[in-house]
């Protein structure tokens, strides 16, 4: 998710916790660990600062997003609050961890993927089936920020409903999302999904051989619109790994690319972010 979307979590986790009897320092530090639990896996993108691999992207939601990271972001979240707050409750280590699982699992949904098995696996898991900015979250936050404020209600009893629907709202686009892909997936070798702005709007991407096909899906999942692409999957890239090696990482961070070699360049895409005839994630050299 965006970073604005993992504040938002971080705040509705604190808003979700009943402290109306804890102390002023208790409810800072919770505050804290909410909010830099939620934000902290993502202190991998300080690495493309000296990166000169191209590695970055297999660095950013790579091992500081891995499950067994958790408890050690945790931990260290706790001894902060040990520290500046003086405050011992053990109750802020779970909530720590609680925040950073829920902003590793919460990448995995969307499609740029996470790799919450580091250091045992590189792969990037992916279901995409929620889009990296998701205004539905942003919605049923602010609405639960306005119930506390206008219903004088505990906000720990509201912002739990907030959790409960945000959960069912993915719960619903994991099935949508789900049913669609293993529709699309009888018909292509190789199928990735990709959510849209618009609840239940997919793109699903398929590839047979050097075709790949990018269809729309609406809400009602009716097929909108195809756009097709020719990949040459024969090109040799060795030339474009070594002058470009960012590359490299895309193929290996990618579900699969379409590859790109005519007379003006030779490069790789990925077509998951293919818009407007290019891609977000574009690798090439000039030849």
């Amino acid at each position: 998710m965006d970073s604005i979307t993992h504040t938002l979590f971080g705040l509705s986790l604190y808003g979700a916790t009943k402290k109306e009897e804890k102390t002023k320092e208790y409810k800072r530090a919770l505050l804290f660990t909410t909010v830099v639990g939620s934000q902290i896996p993502d202190i991998d993108v300080i690495s493309k600062l000296w990166d000169t691999e191209g590695l970055y992207q297999m660095w950013h939601r790579g091992i500081t997003h891995s499950y067994f990271m958790a408890p050690i972001w945790a931990s260290i979240l706790y001894l902060a609050c040990i520290w500046i707050w003086k405050t011992k409750d053990k109750k802020l280590f779970f909530i720590g961890l609680l925040s950073v699982f829920i902003h590793d699992t919460s990448d995995i949904f969307n499609a740029w993927g996470t790799g919450v098995l580091e250091p045992l696996s590189q792969a990037r898991v992916t279901f995409g089936v929620i889009p990296i900015v998701n205004l539905v979250f942003w919605l049923i936050m602010l609405a639960g920020f306005l119930a506390v404020k206008t219903l004088k209600k505990p906000s720990h009893c509201v912002f739990k409903w907030v959790w409960g629907l945000m959960a069912f709202h993915v719960l619903l686009q994991s099935v949508v999302g789900y049913h669609l892909y293993q529709t699309v997936k009888q018909e292509y070798e190789q199928v990735a999904l990709s959510a849209g702005f618009v609840p239940f709007q997919f793109q699903a991407i398929g590839k047979n051989n050097g075709n790949v096909d990018i269809i729309q899906f609406d809400i009602w999942q009716k097929k909108s619109d195809v756009t097709t692409l020719s990949s040459d999957d024969q090109a040799d890239l060795a030339p474009l790994f070594a002058q470009n090696p960012e590359a490299k990482t895309l193929v290996q961070w990618s579900p699969f690319v379409v590859v790109v070699n005519d007379e003006q360049r030779l490069g790789i895409y990925d077509p998951r972010f293919y818009r407007n005839g290019e891609s977000f994630l574009y690798e090439y050299i000039e030849k």
